[in-house]
């Protein structure tokens, strides 16, 4: 059985009757074979997003250290485990990165691109040995007649390598976001944000332009001649330019007095409505970009932000709605796809008891479960997560 998003049955104990999606072949029908590109071109995105806007960055990183900081528990029906190949290979997935690191690179993968690839590096017995998070922006899939991938290439330069995903046990995990038109790439909030990153950088060059304009406003030089004349001659107009190239313009230049001559008056300009507008659009920007990757603005520091009472409720609000769903999403499918190297299948979550932000509501709940006189034991464990009781414990 293949892990990972894509789930198909290629086992040896395969049914009489073939199940598969009736849909899938028309999927696939164009494209056989062929990669399925990106619909978009991530790494711009991500330069314009991630590395060159403070808000994006921001939240990112927010999310991804909050998700890859979660205490991981692995349980089955039985038991809950305190020792476990999976385990033990998610504390150290290789030797470069720890479990907070590799998970880290994961989501930070999977909320900038919509997609995150995990490749397992398989010792002589066929079980992995180290852990590799390889970038989204370099993977392509290769779609099989029936739709499902059968191959992923990872393209590095002019080098690619194949990884073959059609056998029992699939070497590469994809992860993706949910996507309501693509049928195998993910949609991320970067895309949905791009919008409002282009006017919060454009926003910010303007700031920057200003700032290098001695953080006034223009103005406009007026001649007038003898007589009334009101022209310059040419060797008179760009010996003007150049004296306010070489001394009037950029922040080196700031509060530098001018020298005019022959009739020239300066006219200092004021701010126009829409200049004043302007850092309100940016705000609104910002507000739209945390809004699209789930983070509440006061987490980000955005001033005028009275959406939730106070921080503790913002910080509460966003562990609940954001972090522990895609936390959770991404454990269950690595649990899933580990777990069938070693043919089990475990439970893999994050463990809600050790999340300081949510102390209040888990004790709450330990509270009203424990006091629950109508329900046996078994039940009072089953609502609280954890394994049932065997027989003598």
């Amino acid at each position: 059985m293949a892990f990972g998003i894509f789930q198909r049955n290629t086992g040896r104990d395969a049914a009489p009757e073939q199940k598969a999606s009736a849909a899938g072949p028309v999927i696939a029908y164009h494209g056989s074979g062929r990669v399925a590109w990106t619909p978009r071109d991530m790494v711009s995105l991500t330069k314009a997003g991630f590395s060159g806007n403070p808000i994006g960055f921001r939240a990112v990183k927010l999310i991804a250290e909050a998700a890859a900081a979660l205490p991981l528990v692995l349980q089955d029906n039985a038991e809950r485990f305190d020792a476990h190949p999976v385990l033990g290979l998610l504390k150290r997935p290789n030797l470069a990165q720890g479990r907070a690191e590799l998970f880290e690179a994961l989501y930070g993968q999977l909320i900038l691109t919509g997609n995150a690839y995990v490749e397992a590096v398989a010792g002589s017995d066929g079980r992995p040995l180290e852990l590799h998070v390889l970038r989204s922006d370099r993977m392509s899939l290769i779609p099989g007649s029936d739709g499902w991938p059968v191959a992923f290439e990872y393209a590095v330069g002019g080098r690619k390598h194949r990884f073959d995903v059609s056998g029992e046990v699939s070497p590469i995990c994809h992860i993706r976001s949910f996507h309501p038109q693509d049928d195998h790439y993910g949609l991320s909030p970067m895309q949905s944000a791009a919008a409002a990153i282009d006017v919060h950088n454009a926003a910010s060059r303007w700031s920057k332009s200003l700032l290098d304009n001695a953080a006034r406003p223009s103005g406009a030089l007026v001649y007038t001649g003898m007589d009334g004349a009101a022209g310059l001659s040419a060797d008179q107009y760009a010996r003007l330019q150049d004296e306010m190239l070489s001394y009037h313009q950029g922040a080196a230049n700031a509060g530098r007095p001018m020298l005019l001559e022959g009739g020239l008056d300066w006219k200092p300009m004021g701010f126009s409505p829409s200049d004043m507008e302007f850092q309100k659009t940016k705000e609104a920007a910002a507000r739209e970009i945390a809004v699209a990757f789930g983070v509440p603005p006061m987490l980000l520091g955005l001033t005028g932000d009275a959406t939730y009472a106070n921080y503790q409720e913002a910080n509460r609000a966003f562990y609940r709605l954001t972090v522990l769903p895609l936390a959770t999403r991404v454990a269950a499918a690595i649990g899933a796809w580990l777990g069938g190297h070693w043919g089990v299948q475990p439970e893999l979550k994050p463990d809600l008891d050790q999340v300081p932000a949510l102390s209040d509501e888990r004790a709450a709940q330990w509270q009203r479960v424990s006091g629950a006189d109508f329900l046996t034991d078994g039940e009072k464990r089953r609502l609280l997560g954890l394994p049932e009781l065997t027989e003598g414990q």
